[in-house]
């Protein structure tokens, strides 16, 4: 069994992690979370679960012409962060995939925001009172819903379309050369503009085409592909299979988180976005199944939540290789990583820890999703929060008190869980450590049966 799930799950590991899209889109992301956790820290404060805090920063008024408090001014960097995320995925994941496609990464960026603001439909909807009746009107401009969580899909198809096509154009060696002795930069210049007019021209056709069918690319991307992939990530079942995958590759000694984000990132990080937008602007419903929920109440010490197997191992546990290693591992394992004790207990390949390690994740998922789904726990704000985080203030920052009580009940419920397992290593390394004391012993020289007659 072990043997033909690593003929399955292996070469799937290597194709996901050599697949040019999916690794640029995974590094894409990467590149803008320090600009979400950023304005994370902006919007906690703004939205801190504390009443008598949040009063007091509503009562306090900054701007007198609009009245505005000082919770809207410090709330504003989670809306240049959060609210116009979809335009730093754009730039980010195509200077990523122009980078894998050996291409010029900026005018690739570029190009790609370019393209992707061309499709956009400039029509800002709203309502307006004229003589006395609410109107809607509809204004020019750019729509904030678009430059969210709704334009991610089309902003990641849109960055793949324009980077293509412009190596090819690039490639194809249809471009403006200059003489020698030319800046560089000059050269690249002018270098790019053929194929940034190719791109422009493409995306133009394409903008033309949908306009004479009265619609736009970004509602019908939005429409017919990101709306049935969020609903459909955003199902426990969904999550349930990501974490049983995530586990497997662990078991293997593949890196699952890397893996499984690759694909699943983007789905979890749309979820999260939406749900900002609901705790702030209460546009829309709340996700239980997110980003947050997957970092944050889910695993805790980093993969097969071993967390729990460590403080399993420091208590309940003898030999002198289990309790070292406990000790070696509670520090990052209380930051979420967990290296020391995948390649040191080890978990890969270890038939003994396989199963906590696969179902205790999985048992997390059910209890946390069942709590915040009967509303004993609220459910994850969508703020980003590093996932190196220790439990218990995680918890209380993505929701509240209530958060950080369920992390402490699910890691001490793992330690239950791991400890006849861990024990049942225990008594084989203590086996293993008396018979090599025992061996040692017999192996030391007794100078007094030493007999200089035998000579």
């Amino acid at each position: 069994m072990i043997k033909q799930l690593e003929k399955f799950l292996v070469p799937l590991a290597e194709a996901i992690g050599k697949n040019k899209y999916l690794v640029s889109i995974r590094d894409g992301f990467l590149i803008t979370t320090p600009i979400l956790i950023a304005g994370s820290i902006f919007l906690l404060i703004g939205e801190f679960p504390w009443p008598a805090l949040n009063e007091w920063m509503g009562s306090i008024i900054v701007d007198q012409k609009t009245g505005a408090n000082l919770t809207s001014f410090i709330e504003k960097p989670a809306g240049a962060t959060f609210s116009i995320m979809a335009i730093f995925a754009v730039i980010a994941i195509a200077y990523s995939f122009a980078k894998q496609m050996k291409t010029n990464k900026i005018f690739g960026s570029a190009t790609a925001v370019m393209s992707w603001l061309l499709l956009m439909p400039y029509s800002v909807d709203g309502m307006t009172k004229i003589g006395g009746k609410e109107l809607p009107v509809s204004l020019e401009g750019i729509p904030l819903n678009w430059v969210g969580a709704k334009g991610i899909f089309i902003g990641i198809i849109v960055s793949f379309l324009a980077v293509h096509i412009y190596a090819f154009i690039e490639k194809k060696g249809w471009v403006i050369k200059m003489p020698p002795g030319v800046p560089p930069t000059v050269v690249e210049s002018f270098a790019a503009l053929i194929p940034a007019m190719f791109v422009m021209i493409f995306f133009f056709l394409i903008n033309l085409i949908l306009g004479f069918l009265g619609t736009n690319a970004f509602q019908v991307i939005f429409d017919i592909l990101q709306t049935p992939l969020v609903h459909l990530g955003g199902t426990l079942g969904a999550l349930l299979i990501a974490f049983l995958f995530n586990g497997l590759f662990w078991f293997f000694g593949i890196n699952g988180g890397a893996v499984v984000g690759a694909v699943y990132g983007p789905v979890l990080a749309t979820l999260s976005l939406e749900n900002v937008e609901f705790f702030k602007n209460g546009v829309g419903s709340p996700n239980i199944v997110n980003e947050q929920f997957y970092e944050l109440f889910v695993v805790y010490g980093g993969a097969g939540s071993t967390l729990s197997l460590i403080i399993a191992m420091l208590f309940f546990c003898k030999s002198k290789r289990i309790t070292e290693l406990g000790k070696l591992a509670l520090i990052p394992g209380i930051f979420g990583i967990n290296e020391p004790i995948i390649f040191g207990l080890p978990m890969v390949l270890n038939p003994v820890m396989v199963l906590p390690f696969l179902l205790i994740p999985i048992f997390n998922i059910l209890v946390g999703y069942t709590s915040m789904a009967m509303k004993l726990v609220p459910i994850t704000n969508g703020v980003t929060i590093p996932w190196t985080t220790p439990p218990v203030i995680s918890g209380f920052l993505a929701t509240d008190w209530r958060g950080a009580v369920l992390q402490i009940i699910l890691i001490i419920i793992g330690i239950f869980l791991y400890m006849p397992f861990i024990r049942a290593m225990d008594k084989q390394y203590l086996a293993d450590e008396a018979n090599a004391v025992e061996v040692a012993s017999n192996d030391d020289i007794d100078l007094d049966s030493l007999s200089f007659d035998d000579l």
